[in-house]
């Protein structure tokens, strides 16, 4: 039977040509460990986050099309992470837990009615016989200009928690984890997101249909 970790899926499509391709030019020639965190700082820094990218359409969701998209949010930049990691023969899921954003911007606090961040991604790394949790969602050029520091990784060691921005104030805090899963569970991510945020959702398609009127004139 296939290891599931290893497997390419819908969403964590790691054996299409431009997954493959990005693997081989951003892992290197190391062992396991060396090739994941090549391929973390890949993907935290040369795919830019943005939170404005949050959505439930499923073709963002797969990884081969994050590699074409101008921004994506967490859970795809994380669903981009397992499948580069699967197609360098590095075993990978999905995980997903539940965030406290202490420095939430107003706007999106009254979009969200706070500042928790239901089903924020990570990917889990197998390496060295063992679970390694690395989040690559915030890209370097981002941190910076918010003063927060980025998240780094070396594969020994979770790399979850932006706990203080660069003045020590509280930032990130980790409530309640929720899973790991060899593919995105999109029917049950859609639902919750649709459960938690209908009006963030509402909000940013609205964004999104006035940018593209507003391309077309």
């Amino acid at each position: 039977m296939a290891d599931p970790t290893l497997t390419a899926t819908h969403f964590i499509d790691a054996d299409s040509p431009a997954i493959r391709d990005y693997a081989a030019q951003h892992a290197g020639h190391g062992d396991a460990r060396a090739r994941a965190v090549q391929l973390y700082y890949a993907v935290r820094d040369k795919v830019r986050y943005d939170i404005a990218a949050f959505g439930l359409d499923r073709d963002a969701m797969v990884a081969s099309h994050v590699l074409t998209a101008a921004s994506a949010f967490c859970v795809p930049k994380a669903i981009l992470l397992a499948a580069v990691a699967r197609a360098s023969g590095i075993p990978a899921r999905l995980g997903f837990a539940n965030v406290r954003n202490h420095l939430t911007s107003p706007r999106y606090a009254a979009l969200m009615d706070g500042d928790l961040f239901e089903w924020h991604a990570y990917t889990a790394l197998q390496l060295d016989g063992r679970w390694v949790k690395a989040t690559p969602a915030f890209d370097i050029d981002l941190c910076q200009r918010h003063g927060v520091k980025p998240l780094e990784f070396d594969g020994t060691v979770d790399s979850v928690f932006h706990e203080f921005d660069t003045n020590g104030r509280r930032h990130m805090e980790y409530v309640k984890f929720i899973g790991e899963f060899d593919d995105l569970p999109y029917d049950t991510f859609a639902l919750e997101m649709n459960r938690a945020y209908p009006r963030l959702l509402a909000a940013l398609d609205q964004d999104r249909i006035a940018r593209r009127s507003g391309q077309t004139h």
